[in-house]
């Protein structure tokens, strides 16, 4: 059963969807909207900031946690429905991630629809990920993170690196990743009886056309769920019952693993989209974020069992053989 906490969050969201739901502000406003209640976001202590410019171009943060790993780092994609979100709207729960799993996270300010419609969130996150490459980060000590379209992002991430030929990172991590954009109209209805919040008020199914414009929703690099999902590095996939894109969120795991992926699956109860951004009041927040760190953990514990001098592609495959052992 969900907590105190969570159930007057949910209480506050349901208030504030409301009346949105009867304004549909625009996207700007939206915008506006996301970057104010931001001003009440603080970063962890003992986190530090640091603003770059990827390539003097993408802007981008680095949180460095102290007494964070050397050289492993978390690639962080926000999420928004790639029209909504920035570095100060996550800046506060990758700050907090960052702490539990003891990595330096660098977060980036992707381009958002609809004036960079797809495939200009995609071609940042891979910019992104390359420039830690040129900085002399190894593949397997990187990362990859998102939640909602940034999960989604990430994924599209993987398949993208994979079949350009790049070398994989170790680890994807998805919270409530959005894996297809054609939602379903039965699936918002469902969330809005059970749950009372009015996700159309999000505009939720106009913002994926909105990022794809002329290209199909189904594009595997748009949706990864309909994406051939064979060769991609561990996932570790969180999802509450109680959100939209959960049946979407499952029936990508079960594919993935039947293409030989090994998936984590973590599933909540109850809990409304985006719970991890309010870690600070909602303890289900906390938890999720604590998994996390355990599953980033037991993944450099894996990869630490293995010889260092075997070349990069059977490490990964000695890593495999052993957790599936």
């Amino acid at each position: 059963m969900p907590s105190f906490q969570h159930l007057l969050l949910k209480q506050l969201l349901t208030a504030a969807a409301s009346p949105l739901a009867r304004r549909k502000p625009s996207v700007a406003a939206m915008r506006a909207a996301m970057e104010a209640g931001a001003l009440f976001q603080f970063m962890p202590w003992h986190v530090h900031l640091e603003s770059l410019k990827v390539d003097n171009r993408l802007e981008a943060e680095w949180l460095r946690p102290r007494g964070a790993h050397p050289t492993r780092v978390l690639l962080y994609l926000h999420g928004g429905g790639y029209v909504l979100g920035s570095l100060n709207t996550h800046r506060s729960m990758v700050g907090s991630l960052a702490q539990r799993c003891g990595l330096n996270a660098l977060t980036i300010n992707y381009r958002k629809a609809p004036d960079h419609p797809f495939p200009a969130a995609l071609d940042d996150a891979k910019r992104a990920y390359r420039w830690l490459l040129r900085q002399g980060h190894r593949a397997h000590d990187i990362v990859v993170a998102g939640d909602s379209a940034g999960g989604g992002l990430a994924l599209a991430l993987l398949l993208a690196l994979r079949d350009a030929g790049d070398m994989m990172p170790a680890a994807a991590v998805g919270l409530s990743p959005w894996t297809d954009l054609n939602l379903p109209m039965t699936a918002l209805r469902r969330v809005a009886r059970e749950e009372g919040l009015l996700l159309e008020a999000l505009q939720m199914r106009t913002w994926g056309p909105l990022y794809a414009r002329k290209t199909p929703l189904i594009h595997p690099l748009l949706s990864p769920a309909q994406a051939d999902l064979h060769g991609l590095p561990p996932l570790l996939i969180q999802v509450s019952s109680a959100e939209v894109l959960y049946e979407d969120v499952l029936k990508f795991v079960d594919k993935a693993r039947a293409a030989g992926s090994k998936v984590t699956l973590q599933p909540f109860e109850g809990l409304v989209h985006w719970w991890h951004l309010f870690w600070r009041v909602v303890p289900e927040a906390r938890q999720a974020l604590d998994q996390v760190a355990s599953f980033v953990e037991q993944l450099w514990e894996s990869a630490a069992a293995v010889p260092v001098d075997l070349p990069v592609v059977e490490r990964r495959r000695t890593v495999e053989r052993r957790r599936a052992a």
